[in-house]
C-alpha cells in the first residue's frame, strides 16, 4: 500500500481545510511527522485510518463519528476526509463523511445529516476517474480484501499506538514480549502452543490404551493355541511392543495354518465316501420307484378289465344319443306347433265367449262380414258425434258469459266504491307532501347553521386545552432557563478553577530527560503540584456538556411555548369569549332541530310515490269501468246466437242416439260390438292356420324318426341325453380311454420293465451304509 494525497476538512484540530501530499514527502524514502502536543500528529493517522475504515483506532472512535468534527470548524463547513492510494495496483479514492448535525435551512434547530462514503478508481486508458460504490458495506469489504487487514490488524501492524514505541525501546526482554503480545496479539500462537502440548498428551495416552488392547488380544490369542504362543514381557507403551507382539502372532498363525491343511485333507477323503454312499441310496431308491410304479400299473390295468362291459354300454349310450340328435329339430318344431295350436284354440274359445249367440257356429269368414257391417253404422254417427261435441262446447261458452257478467258487475261496483273516496284520498296525501317539503327546507337552514357551530365549539375546547398548555409550557421554559443559567455559572467557575492550576496538569506529563511542552528544557527542578480540589480537563469538559445541554433544553421549551401561544391565539380567535359549556348547549340543540327536520323530511319521497300510485290507480279504475260497459252490451247478443244453435243442435242429436242415452253411448256400443268380431274372426283363422302346421310337423318328425332308425318318435325322443347328462357320459368315456392310455405308457417304459425284473431293493441296508458315511465325514 502507497499513499499519496490526503484531505482533511474539519476534522479533528483542523478547522478548515487541509492537504499532505505523500508522494512529495517520501521522495527521499522516509520522512518524519512531529510537531508540539495537540499539533494533530495523531489526528492525521486517525485520518488515513478514518478514510480506510470508516473508524479511528481505539477509544477515540465513538458517538458514531459525531465527535470526530473538529471544534474550530465553521457551522456551514462539513467535515470530510478523502485519501488517495495505490493497493494492489489500483489507484484508488476514498471520500468519508461522518454524520454531521447542521442548523436547519428553514426555521430554527438542527438537523443531522447521515454519513457518506464514495469509492473511485483511476482509469489510466481512458485518464478519468471511474466511480465503483457509495455503499459503505461494500467499500468496507473491498479495502478489507485488497489490504488483507482489518481495522484492528491495521491498527496493531501500521499504525503503533502513541507512546509505546518509545516504551518498547527501553522495556527488558519480558516487557518486550509482554507489549509485542499487546501490540501483535499473540495470543493465538499461545494457544497453539498449548493446543500442541494437549494433543502430544492425547497421542501418548492413546498409545498406551493401544498397547493395553493388543496385549489384551494377544492373550487371548494365547489362550485359543493352548500356550504354544510365547509373548514379550513388556509393558503398555514400551517401544517394540507391538512388533514383538506382531511377530509371536505370526509364529503361531503358521502352525495353525499347518494342521488346518492336515485336517481339511482327512475332510476331503470322508466327503469323498459320504458322496458315494449316498449315490448308491439314490440308485437304490429310484429302483424301489420304478419297481412300485410298474406293480400300481398292473393293479390298473386289472380295474380296468374288470370295467371293460360298462365302458361298452356307455358307448352303445352315447351311439343312441348321436343318432337322436339328427330327430332333435323335427321334435322341437313337432312340440312348438302343437303348443301353438293350444294357444290358438284357447284363443278362439275367449274370443267366441263375449259374441252374442247368433254368432257361436259362424266361421271365420262370416265374423268377419257382421264386422264390416257395425262399422259402416258407425261412421254413420260421425256427424253426430261433431253436434254432440259443439253443443257441450256452447253449454261451456253460456257458463263463460255468466262468470264474466257477475265478475264485471263486482267491478263495477268496487269502482264506483273507491272513486266516490278519492277526494278525500287526494287531499290527505297533498297535505303530507307539503308538510314533508316544509320540513326539507327547514333541514337544509340547519344544516347550514350545524358545520359553523361545531367548528366554534371544537375551537373553543382547543382553546380550553391550548391554555392549559400555555400554562405547562410557561412554567417549563422558566424552569429550563433558569437550570441553563446554573450550569453556565458552573462551567464559567470549573473552566476559571482549572485555568488557575493548569501548570500542575502541564506537570504532571513532565519526565525526566524529556523536554517540557511549554518551555522545551529538560530539566525540571520544581514542577508544579495538583492541591486539593484540582479541577481536570475532563471535569471541565462534562461542565461544559450540562450547559449545552440545559441551553438547548431552554430553546425547545421557548420554541414549544411560542408554538403553543400561536395556537392558542389562533382558537381564542375563532371559537371567542363564550363559555365551552354554552356553546356545546348550542351545538346540541341545533343538531336535535336538524335530526327532526331530517326525519319529518325523509317522508317526502314516499308521500309523493304514494299520490303518483292513487291517481294511476284512479285512471286504470276508471278505465276498467269503462271496458266492463262494453263487454255487457256485447255479450247479449252473443247470447241469443248461442241459444239458437243450441236448440238446432238438441233436436239433431235426438234422432241420432235412438234408444241409447247419448250419441257417445250408442258410439262405444257399435266400437265394442266390431273388435269383438274383429278378434273372433282373427282367433278363427289363427287356429285353422295352428291345426294344419301342427299335422305337417307329424308328419316331418315320423319320417325323422323312421331314417334315423327308431321305430316311433317317442323312442327317438327316449333315446335324446340333456346337457348335463351328455357331459357325465363323455366324461366317463373320456377317463376310461386316458387311464387306459396312461396304464400302456407305463408298461411300456423300458426301464420301468427292467426294474420289475429285477430283484426287490433293499432300502434299509442302503440307507444305514449313508448314515454311517455322514458320520465319519462329520466327526
Amino acid at each position: 500500500m502507497r499513499l499519496h494525497r490526503l484531505d482533511i476538512t474539519a476534522f479533528g484540530p483542523f478547522g478548515g481545510a487541509q492537504t499532505v501530499d505523500f508522494d512529495e514527502l517520501s521522495a527521499a524514502g522516509l520522512f518524519l511527522l512531529h510537531g508540539p502536543t495537540g499539533a494533530g500528529k495523531t489526528s492525521v493517522l486517525d485520518a488515513v485510518c478514518y478514510a480506510l475504515y470508516g473508524s479511528v483506532p481505539g477509544a477515540r472512535q465513538s458517538g458514531q463519528g459525531m465527535t470526530l468534527r473538529s471544534d474550530h470548524a465553521a457551522s456551514g463547513v462539513r467535515t470530510e476526509v478523502r485519501l488517495e492510494l495505490t493497493v494492489a495496483g489500483r489507484r484508488l479514492e476514498i471520500t468519508r463523511q461522518p454524520p454531521w448535525e447542521r442548523p436547519k435551512k428553514r426555521g430554527t434547530g438542527t438537523t443531522v445529516d447521515k454519513a457518506q462514503t464514495w469509492l473511485r478508481e483511476y482509469d489510466t486508458a481512458a485518464a478519468t476517474w471511474k466511480d465503483l460504490s457509495r455503499s459503505h458495506q461494500e467499500i468496507g469489504e473491498e479495502i478489507t480484501r485488497l489490504l488483507g487487514m482489518s481495522r484492528e490488524q491495521f491498527c496493531q501492524v501500521v499504525l503503533l499506538p502513541q507512546g509505546d514505541f518509545a516504551r518498547f525501546l527501553r522495556a527488558d526482554a519480558e516487557a518486550r514480549g509482554k507489549l509485542l503480545g499487546r501490540l501483535f496479539d499473540t495470543r493465538r500462537f499461545a494457544e497453539v502452543e498449548k493446543r500442541l502440548a494437549e494433543r502430544r498428551r492425547a497421542t501418548e495416552a492413546q498409545v498406551r490404551d493401544g498397547d493395553a488392547a493388543l496385549l489384551a488380544d494377544a492373550h487371548r490369542m494365547q489362550q485359543a493355541a493352548d500356550g504354544s504362543l510365547e509373548l514379550p514381557e513388556l509393558t503398555p507403551g514400551e517401544p517394540g511392543l507391538a512388533t514383538a507382539v506382531l511377530t509371536a502372532a505370526a509364529v503361531a498363525r503358521s502352525t495353525a495354518r499347518e494342521e488346518l491343511t492336515v485336517a481339511r485333507l482327512r475332510l476331503t477323503a470322508a466327503e469323498s465316501a459320504r458322496a458315494d454312499a449316498e449315490h448308491r441310496l439314490a440308485r437304490e431308491r429310484e429302483r424301489d420307484r420304478l419297481q412300485r410304479r410298474f406293480a400300481e400299473a398292473r393293479q390298473r390295468a386289472d380295474r380296468l378289465a374288470e370295467r371293460a362291459g360298462a365302458h361298452r354300454e356307455a358307448q352303445a349310450r352315447m351311439e343312441r344319443a348321436r343318432k337322436a340328435e339328427a330327430v332333435a329339430p323335427a321334435l322341437e318344431l313337432r312340440e312348438a306347433a302343437g303348443l301353438e295350436h293350444r294357444r290358438a284354440a284357447a284363443a278362439e274359445a275367449g274370443a267366441r265367449a263375449v259374441l252374442p249367440g247368433a254368432y257361436a257356429d259362424a266361421g271365420a269368414a262370416g265374423l268377419a262380414a257382421a264386422a264390416r257391417r257395425a262399422a259402416e253404422e258407425l261412421g254413420g254417427l260421425e256427424s253426430a258425434r261433431r253436434a254432440e261435441r259443439r253443443l257441450a262446447e256452447l253449454v261451456a261458452e253460456r257458463a263463460v258469459l255468466d262468470r264474466q257478467e257477475r265478475a264485471d258487475e263486482d267491478a263495477l261496483h268496487e269502482a264506483e266504491t273507491w272513486l266516490a273516496g278519492w277526494e278525500a284520498v287526494r287531499a290527505g296525501l297533498q297535505t303530507r307532501i307539503d308538510t314533508a317539503q316544509e320540513a326539507a327546507t327547514r333541514a337544509e337552514q340547519l344544516g347550514v347553521q350545524r358545520e359553523p357551530a361545531r367548528q366554534r365549539l371544537a375551537a373553543a375546547r382547543r382553546r380550553d386545552r391550548l391554555a392549559a398548555e400555555a400554562d405547562d409550557a410557561r412554567s417549563r421554559a422558566l424552569t429550563s432557563a433558569e437550570e441553563a443559567v446554573e450550569a453556565r455559572t458552573r462551567w464559567l467557575d470549573l473552566k476559571e478553577q482549572r485555568l488557575s492550576g493548569i501548570a500542575a496538569e502541564l506537570a504532571a506529563n513532565l519526565a525526566d530527560g524529556e523536554p517540557c511542552a511549554v518551555c522545551g528544557a529538560t530539566d525540571h527542578p520544581a514542577p508544579a503540584r495538583k492541591v486539593d480540589g484540582h479541577v481536570d480537563r475532563e471535569a471541565e469538559e462534562r461542565a461544559l456538556a450540562a450547559f449545552q445541554r440545559a441551553e438547548e433544553q431552554r430553546a425547545r421549551d421557548e420554541r414549544h411555548l411560542g408554538a403553543v401561544r400561536e395556537e392558542l391565539a389562533a382558537a381564542a380567535a375563532e371559537a371567542g369569549d363564550a363559555p365551552t359549556a354554552r356553546l356545546a348547549e348550542q351545538a346540541e340543540e341545533l343538531e336535535r332541530a336538524y335530526e327532526r327536520a331530517r326525519a319529518a323530511a325523509s317522508g317526502l319521497h314516499a308521500a309523493q310515490e304514494d299520490l303518483r300510485r292513487a291517481e294511476t290507480e284512479r285512471e286504470e279504475r276508471i278505465a276498467a269501468q269503462q271496458q266492463a260497459a262494453v263487454r255487457a252490451a256485447s255479450r247479449v247478443g252473443h247470447r241469443e246466437r248461442l241459444e239458437r244453435e243450441q236448440a238446432l243442435l238438441e233436436e239433431e242429436l235426438a234422432t241420432a242416439r235412438g234408444a241409447a242415452g247419448s250419441v257417445a253411448e250408442r258410439v262405444a256400443q257399435l266400437e265394442r260390438r266390431v273388435a269383438d268380431l274383429t278378434d273372433a274372426a282373427e282367433a278363427a283363422r289363427a287356429a285353422e292356420d295352428a291345426a294344419q302346421r301342427l299335422k305337417d310337423a307329424d308328419a316331418r318328425l315320423a319320417d325323422a324318426a323312421y331314417r334315423a332308425g327308431f321305430d316311433t318318435p317317442q323312442e327317438a325322443a327316449d333315446a335324446l341325453l340333456d346337457d348335463a347328462a351328455h357331459r357325465a357320459l363323455q366324461r366317463r368315456l373320456d377317463a376310461w380311454q386316458t387311464e387306459e392310455a396312461a396304464v400302456r405308457a407305463v408298461l411300456a417304459e423300458a426301464d420301468t420293465a427292467a426294474a420289475a425284473g429285477q430283484p426287490p431293493a433293499d432300502l434299509a441296508a442302503a440307507e444305514r451304509a449313508a448314515a454311517d458315511a455322514d458320520r465319519r465325514a462329520r466327526a
